[in-house]
């Protein structure tokens, strides 16, 4: 049989908490392998766990979490910078806690890695036309949010400019 819960586990399980074990074949205690930082992350948040309130107040907290980091990401997209990046982070964040959010995580990064392999596998030429078009798209929706968010109409000033000099 394995050696008995060490540090915050024996902690709890004194306070009358209960604390998740994993077993192996025929029943026996199995010690969970991880690195450090994630060792002591895992522990904490099954500790957590452990206690009704703070599974409430755990829920709570990665969900306001979550769609904070998600809400930046999706105001983000149109503009040039990391917004699919946070969303799919914010993605990230909910799946600790929420199972719907791990399996469209998983799906996610099935379909991210599909649509990766289907691109590096053609020639030159598909790859830099579906960058063009992708150059084209981004510089559309930019244009599109700078008219309608600023009042700013960057292409009708490049024109009257180009007219004037």
């Amino acid at each position: 049989m394995a050696d008995p819960p060490k540090g915050a586990a024996r902690t709890a399980e004194r306070r009358g908490y209960e604390v998740p074990v994993e077993r192996g074949p025929r029943g026996a205690l199995m010690e969970r392998r991880r690195s450090g930082w994630r060792d002591r992350l895992h522990t904490t948040l099954d500790l957590i766990r452990a206690n009704p309130t703070g599974r409430v107040a755990l829920k709570i907290f990665i969900g306001a979490l979550g769609a904070i980091v998600v809400t930046v990401g999706i105001a983000l997209i149109p503009l040039p910078g990391p917004g699919w990046l946070l969303v799919i982070a914010g993605l990230g964040v909910w799946a600790v806690e929420f199972h719907w959010a791990r399996r469209l995580l998983a799906f996610t990064r099935h379909n991210v890695q599909a649509w990766t392999r289907w691109v590096t596998s053609q020639s030159l030429g598909v790859r830099f036309l579906l960058g063009i078009v992708g150059l084209v798209f981004v510089s559309v929706v930019v244009w599109l949010s700078l008219k309608y968010s600023l009042g700013i109409d960057v292409v009708a000033r490049l024109l009257h400019y180009l007219a004037t000099h």
